[in-house]
């Protein structure tokens, strides 16, 4: 039996795992705020004031941990991976969020749990009880037929469960103290969205560094804090449940996003995803019996 211990450091990872996932899945408010700035401007603004504020944040808090990170070469080079494909998904999900393309990216968002298992199961040996196999089932199922209804390669959706997986990967393999990472992350991302956005600006006055409208202005500063906070609560998490559990959970942001697509940004929901919808969320009810059960994900020996 877990200690108390133990048993606290699980609750925590699940209370951050929710609260990073949530805020996620309320991002396209935000970003619909910024539309008539290009996305890849955004993306660069987003990089530079995460770093900004993770290094500020660090630099007061745990400075002696980020600089042991930065000189150890392979965990430099661990991180630096990790930076760069988190930032693309940032890229991604911005760019479809400003094109309309809400529903796609919660697609996205329901395929990324399917792809976490997969990785947990191929590099860190996670095993699923069998409840919990039915369960990844009938999300796959719901998933698939999505996918093939949708009538197009869905490269947003795939893209966007790729990179997310791979980076949960990333984190889960590090194991480390989760500012100080972050900080390391986007300090390696850091010069070259600085060079893209000088490079912007004085490439002629149509984008400038910073736009006109100081609310424009004050957003995209803000970009910074805004991703921090759910990147640092999903490091946290990370680093206490499995992947296959992070996934589950992670089906509450793309949830958020399809509302928020469907009801309020007036997006296409047709038959289709109703259809997908059945699948997941039963399979959802197969996956929280079998925690109620205490079937919980076990490692394989």
């Amino acid at each position: 039996m877990a200690s108390n211990r133990e048993k606290l450091s699980y609750n925590q990872g699940i209370i951050y795992a929710l609260g990073c996932y949530i805020l996620w899945g309320l991002f396209p408010i935000f970003w619909k705020l910024i539309t008539g700035v290009p996305a890849v401007n955004v993306l660069a603004h987003r990089i530079v004031w995460s770093f900004v504020i993770l290094f500020i944040w660090v630099f007061f808090t745990n400075r002696q941990t980020f600089m042991s990170y930065v000189k150890q070469p392979k965990l430099l080079l661990r991180l630096g991976l990790a930076g760069f494909v988190v930032s693309a998904n940032w890229g991604i999900y911005i760019y479809a969020v400003a094109s309309n393309h809400i529903v796609e990216a919660g697609l996205g968002y329901y395929i990324n749990p399917l792809i976490n298992v997969f990785l947990g199961y191929i590099f860190l040996k996670e095993r699923l009880a069998i409840m919990q196999k039915i369960a990844v089932l009938l999300a796959l199922i719901g998933v698939v037929y999505l996918t093939i209804s949708y009538g197009k390669f869905p490269w947003i959706s795939l893209l966007l469960a790729t990179t997310f997986g791979l980076y949960g990967l990333l984190k889960k393999k590090a194991n480390l103290e989760s500012m100080p990472a972050l900080t390391v992350e986007t300090m390696v991302v850091f010069p070259f969205a600085l060079a893209f956005l000088i490079y912007s600006a004085d490439a002629g006055p149509a984008i400038p560094f910073f736009p006109s409208s100081a609310l424009t202005s004050s957003l995209l500063i803000l970009s910074g804090l805004i991703t921090a906070i759910p990147l640092f609560w999903f490091g946290k998490s990370a680093q206490v449940i499995p992947l296959s559990t992070m996934g589950f959970i992670q089906y509450l942001c793309p949830t958020l996003q399809l509302l928020l697509g469907i009801f309020v940004y007036n997006e296409t929901f047709g038959m289709e995803y109703l259809i997908c919808f059945a699948f997941v969320w039963l399979g959802l009810a197969f996956y929280t019996i079998s925690i109620l059960k205490g079937k919980k994900v076990t490692l394989a020996k």
